[in-house]
């Protein structure tokens, strides 16, 4: 892996961590899209499928979903294997379910609480998720390339007492030309893999 990969994995490792405290229900690591990440996700946004899920190791998820880039978007992927690699190393877990997506609607349109353990979302193109506190009417963006760790009910110790609440950013309000996302979801292995039947998925059972 090269260097600058690396760096960014410790980068991301040590800014995610505090998820993991009792008190805290999400983190969000600003990380602007680097020149050839961002052509690589708008390249991929063209020409990619519009979803891809896989399941099981980083090494089968790799072997599983080499095929679906091209030489132009090899640094997205190359991103995506780094962030599974961050999401396995917080989550203590060797299996994973991963999920890339071009989303062109309102989808997720309530504020809610995922049924998961942990999940990482990246948003490469458009905006990312939206959160709040629960009985707030304070909404929060993240921003393109910003690295969100969100806890589900599923965590270990989950209280509603954590008050933190998500959907995904309404897409109708933008103009026609905004009304798009390539979004990257990453959970553990035991997480509902929907959707399949509608792209190119790839799924590999652990």
């Amino acid at each position: 892996m090269p260097a600058c990969q690396t760096g960014e994995k410790v980068h991301f490792l040590c800014a995610s961590r505090t998820i993991l405290e009792p008190d805290c229900a999400i983190t969000l690591t600003p990380s602007p899209l680097s020149t050839a990440l961002n052509l690589a996700s708008r390249a991929y946004l063209e020409n990619g499928a519009r979803l891809l899920q896989a399941r099981g190791t980083i090494p089968m998820i790799s072997a599983s979903l080499r095929t679906a880039f091209t030489a132009v978007t090899l640094p997205l992927f190359a991103d995506i294997l780094n962030l599974a690699e961050v999401y396995a190393s917080i989550a203590g877990q060797s299996s994973l379910r991963l999920r890339l997506e071009r989303i062109t609607g309102d989808s997720c349109r309530k504020f809610h609480v995922d049924y998961v353990t942990l999940r990482l979302l990246r948003a490469y193109q458009g905006p990312g998720v939206q959160w709040k506190s629960d009985g707030s009417e304070q909404i929060n963006t993240a921003a393109p390339g910003d690295i969100v760790f969100l806890k589900g009910r599923k965590f270990p110790n989950w209280t509603e007492n954590l008050g933190i609440l998500h959907r995904s950013p309404p897409l109708s309000s933008l103009s026609a030309t905004q009304r798009v996302r390539l979004l990257l979801t990453i959970d553990t292995a035991d997480a509902c893999m929907c959707g399949a039947e509608h792209a190119l998925t790839p799924i590999i059972e652990q």
